[in-house]
C-alpha cells in the first residue's frame, strides 16, 4: 500500500505542473538522454521514453528498464507596442516523467509511463488605452496565461519478425488552462436593442460614429479572468520499428488528434472600464450639444439616457460565469532513423509533421449562468453565450538531428539540434500565447554510476525569437504592430535503471 500511495502522490504532483511551449505546446523531448542528442528518438531503440515518440522500439530494449526525468524551464520573454515595453515575469517550471518497461526477453514487451507533454504560460503586467484613473494614469493590467498538458499510461509492442516490431499506447490526456486579461470583441457581438422603434443594437451603437449618435469603438473590452479549467480526455499512437542490423535502425510513428472539453471552468468578465468610457463620451457629447449645461447637469441627463435604454448603472457593468472551454491537440507523424557510423558513435535524425492547423484553428468558449442584467441587456441573451477565439496556427515539420559519442565504457558524450516553423501567424500572435521558438541547441552527457545505473543531464538553449503582430491585429487593436519576443533555457537530468 505504500508503493501504491506514493505513485499515486507522484502521478497527482505531476498533473499539477504547469509546462511552457517549445514546438507550439510540445516539448522536443521527454528525457535527458534524447534531449542531449537533440530529441532524436524515433529511431533509437535505448531507453522507456520510447513510451511516448515509439512505443514499437520497445521491442529492441536490452532489458527491463526504469527512468526517471526532472525538467527545469526558465523562459525569457518580453512584449512592446505602443503603450509598453516590458520584459515577463521570471518563471521556473518543473516537469518530471518517470516511465517503466518491462522487456521478459521474448516477443512481447509491455510499459508504463506519465510524461509532462508540453503547454505554455505568461506573466506580464501591462499598460492598457482604455483602464485609466481619472487623472489619466495608466491601471496595470495582469496578463496571465497557463496551459499545462500532461499524458501517461500502458504500451505494448511485439515483434513479429526479430527485426521488425509493432506497438501502442493508450494514453490519458489530463489538462489545465487558465487566462486572465483585457479581452476585446467586435461591438457587434452586444446583440440587445437599444431602441425597439428603430432595431438599433448596442453593438451598432458603441460602433457608429460620434456624428451618427454612437461612440465610434472599434472593439468592446472587458477585463477578463478565466481559471479553474480541466480536461480529461485519452489518446493513442502507434509505432512501428524496425532494425536492420546492430548498425542501422528505423522508426515510423503516428499520434492521434485529441480532443479536450475543459470543464467546471470560473469566469469573471468586467465591462466597468468600458462602460465608464462610454459614459464619459455621451456627458462630453451632451456638453457640447448644450453648451449651457454643466457636467453635474450632463451626468444626470446622461444617466437618464441609460436609463431609458435599460442600463441600471448602479448595477455596474461586471459578472461571473461558468465556463466550458474546447480545444484540441494536433496529430503527428513522424519518421526516425539511427546509424552506428562506428562502436562509438552514433547519429540520429527524426522527421515530424505536426498538424496544428485543424487543431489549434479557434478556441470555442461557453459561458453560462450569468446574472448581471445590464450585462445582459447589452448583449441580448439571458446570461450565456459563446465565443470563438481565433488563433489560426500553422502546421509544423520538425527536424532533429543529433549524435552521441562513447568516450569510454562509462561516459558518453551528446549533442543536437532541432528545427521546427513557427505555427503562431503574425495575426493572432499576442503576448501570453507566444509559442514562436524555432531553433534549439542541445548538449548533453550519461555517466555509468554502475553497471546498470546511468546518471544523464542536458542543456536545451530555445533560441530567442521576436514576431511582429499584424495592424490590425485579428485578437485586438492594442495589438496591432506589437513585439512578443521569447527565448528559453532547459536544464534536464534523469537516472535510468538497467533491471
Amino acid at each position: 500500500m505504500k508503493i501504491i500511495s506514493r505513485i499515486l502522490f507522484f502521478i497527482t504532483v505531476i498533473l499539477t505542473i504547469p509546462a511552457f511551449s517549445q514546438t507550439g505546446t510540445r516539448l522536443v523531448g521527454f528525457d535527458a538522454r534524447t534531449i542531449g542528442r537533440g530529441g532524436v528518438s524515433l529511431g533509437y531503440f535505448d531507453n522507456s521514453g520510447l513510451l511516448m515518440t515509439n512505443p514499437a522500439g520497445i521491442s529492441f530494449l536490452s532489458s527491463s528498464m526504469l527512468d526517471a526525468n526532472f525538467s527545469l524551464m526558465v523562459p525569457s520573454l518580453h512584449f512592446k507596442n505602443t503603450l509598453n515595453d516590458k520584459d515577463g515575469k521570471t518563471n521556473y517550471f518543473p516537469m518530471p516523467d518517470v516511465s517503466y518497461v518491462n522487456n521478459p526477453d521474448d516477443n512481447l514487451t509491455w510499459g508504463v509511463g506519465f510524461f509532462t507533454q508540453g503547454g505554455m504560460g505568461a506573466d506580464f503586467t501591462l499598460n492598457h488605452a482604455l483602464f485609466v484613473d481619472r487623472s489619466g494614469n495608466y491601471i496595470p493590467q495582469d496578463y496571465h496565461s497557463k496551459l499545462a498538458v500532461m499524458q501517461g499510461g500502458p504500451s505494448v509492442s511485439y515483434k513479429i519478425t526479430p527485426s521488425f516490431s509493432v506497438g501502442i499506447s493508450a494514453h490519458l490526456v489530463y489538462s489545465m488552462l487558465e487566462f486572465k486579461m483585457p479581452y476585446s470583441l467586435s461591438p457587434s457581438v452586444m446583440n440587445g436593442v437599444v431602441n425597439p422603434q428603430t432595431g438599433m443594437t448596442f453593438g451598432q451603437m458603441f460602433s457608429a460614429s460620434p456624428a451618427q449618435g454612437g461612440f465610434g469603438y472599434q472593439e468592446v473590452t472587458a477585463a477578463a479572468d478565466m481559471n479553474n479549467l480541466t480536461a480529461i480526455s485519452f489518446t493513442g499512437k502507434i509505432g512501428f520499428a524496425y532494425k536492420v542490423d546492430d548498425r542501422l535502425s528505423f522508426g515510423l510513428t503516428y499520434s492521434l488528434p485529441t480532443s479536450l472539453t475543459y470543464k467546471n471552468g470560473k469566469a469573471t468578465m468586467d465591462m466597468t472600464a468600458q462602460l465608464n468610457d462610454a459614459f464619459g463620451k455621451a456627458v462630453m457629447g451632451y456638453m457640447a450639444q448644450n453648451p449651457g449645461s454643466s457636467q453635474q447637469q450632463a451626468q444626470g441627463a446622461v444617466m437618464q439616457q441609460f436609463t431609458q435604454m435599460g442600463i441600471d448603472l448602479s448595477k455596474g457593468a461586471a459578472d461571473n460565469y461558468y465556463l466550458q472551454t474546447k480545444l484540441k491537440l494536433p496529430q503527428s507523424l513522424g519518421l526516425g532513423v539511427s546509424y552506428k557510423a562506428t562502436n562509438a558513435l552514433n547519429f540520429g535524425l527524426d522527421l515530424e509533421w505536426i498538424n496544428w492547423k485543424n487543431a489549434f484553428d479557434y478556441m470555442n468558449l461557453s459561458l453560462s449562468n450569468g446574472t448581471n442584467p445590464n450585462i445582459q441587456k447589452m448583449m441580448g441573451n439571458n446570461g450565456s453565450f459563446d465565443i470563438n477565439f481565433p488563433m489560426n496556427w500553422k502546421d509544423v515539420i520538425l527536424v532533429k538531428l543529433g549524435g552521441e559519442y562513447d568516450v569510454n565504457n562509462d561516459l558518453t558524450i551528446r549533442a543536437g539540434f532541432a528545427y521546427g516553423n513557427n505555427p503562431v501567424p503574425s495575426s493572432t500572435i499576442f503576448p501570453v500565447f507566444p509559442a514562436i521558438v524555432e531553433s534549439h541547441v542541445m548538449l548533453g552527457a550519461g555517466y555509468k554510476l554502475t553497471g546498470k545505473l546511468m546518471l544523464n543531464a542536458a542543456y536545451e538553449l530555445g533560441i530567442d525569437k521576436k514576431e511582429t503582430a499584424d495592424t490590425p491585429s485579428v485578437i485586438a487593436n492594442e495589438y496591432n504592430g506589437s513585439t512578443s519576443e521569447l527565448g528559453t533555457n532547459l536544464f534536464h537530468i534523469s537516472l535510468s535503471w538497467n533491471l
